[in-house]
């Protein structure tokens, strides 16, 4: 199963991948990833999801947890996370491969609402990153979402059923206790995730903090604490990592001048857009976008690995 599983998502990259070695597939949220060779570190934001990691080993850090995730281990994500992640081990023969299937958190609490549990409840945290090994029935659904790249007439009628399996084998797993605390009615994470939902919609625009607090039903004193404790960062500097990663985008791989991204992402200053772009990325803009020759297509979206 592993092995088809591996054949099926690298020959999938080859074809699609775009210059991060990300492929979009034609099954809504899930993707993969094939890269050659270890790179520097990537920044993105990703939306919850479950990483299958099939070959090679990648660490990342998400919000304020660090993990090195080898072949063989699954990762779940479980909110809307600032990542900076970095391939460590990978090369043209055994290159590092990965499948995402990004999660349904409404459908994860309405599982964990009808199936109960005999475990005892997980004490509330703000940990949002959890490693295992990678089960059977876990890379079976893998497989069998793979499967249907060649079938679209049937990615409407088989793919609901299978990620309601794959949200249930999460549950029933490792991580379970802890994904059914996060998504308990009036949970931190789940009062967050309409915050953070604002943001994600609005990034390029200037939103009142007490519209975010008010969203997640907090006082703005108490909203900001939470937020800092689940992303590691404040409101502002989530809205500021969104605005450059579309930036980004927009940059290597529609081709806009970085200028004009600046004022699409929402920046008034072109200078300070600059500053923060190198900050984070290591690299002024301009000099990013000649560095980069491959403009193959990119996700119109904020997640830009995994």
């Amino acid at each position: 199963m592993k092995n088809e599983l591996i054949d099926a998502a690298r020959h999938y990259a080859e074809e699609h991948a775009n210059a991060d070695g990300v492929a979009i597939t034609p099954v809504p949220g899930l993707r993969v990833m094939c890269v050659d060779a270890p790179r520097g570190k990537l920044e993105s934001t990703y939306r919850p999801l479950v990483c299958l990691v099939l070959q090679g080993a990648k660490y990342l850090l998400v919000g304020s947890q660090a993990q090195t995730c080898i072949e063989g281990q699954s990762v779940i994500v479980a909110a809307d996370m600032p990542v900076s992640g970095q391939v460590l081990r990978a090369t043209s023969i055994r290159p590092y491969i990965a499948l995402a299937v990004e999660l349904d958190m409404n459908l994860l609490a309405e599982l964990a609402d009808s199936t109960g549990s005999s475990a005892p409840p997980a004490k509330p945290s703000a940990r949002t990153l959890f490693l295992q090994d990678s089960s059977k029935a876990i890379l079976d659904c893998g497989y069998r979402l793979m499967q249907l790249i060649d079938t679209p007439a049937a990615i409407p009628i088989l793919r609901p059923g299978l990620m309601k399996e794959l949200h249930f084998w999460l549950l029933a797993g490792p991580a379970g206790a802890q994904l059914r605390t996060m998504v308990a009615s009036g949970s931190t994470a789940n009062s967050l995730a309409r915050a953070i939902a604002i943001l994600r919609a609005d990034f390029r625009s200037r939103i009142p903090i007490e519209r975010l607090a008010e969203a997640a039903y907090m006082g703005v004193t108490t909203f900001h604490k939470r937020f800092k404790e689940l992303t590691s960062l404040t409101p502002g500097q989530y809205q500021k990592r969104l605005r450059l990663i579309e930036a980004r985008r927009l940059m290597l791989y529609d081709g806009t001048a970085a200028s004009r991204a600046a004022y699409e992402v929402g920046y008034e200053s072109v200078s300070q857009f600059t500053r923060d772009y190198a900050r984070m990325f290591g690299i002024p803009p301009k000099r990013h976008t000649k560095n980069h020759d491959q403009r193959r297509g990119f996700p119109s979206s904020c997640t830009s690995e995994l």
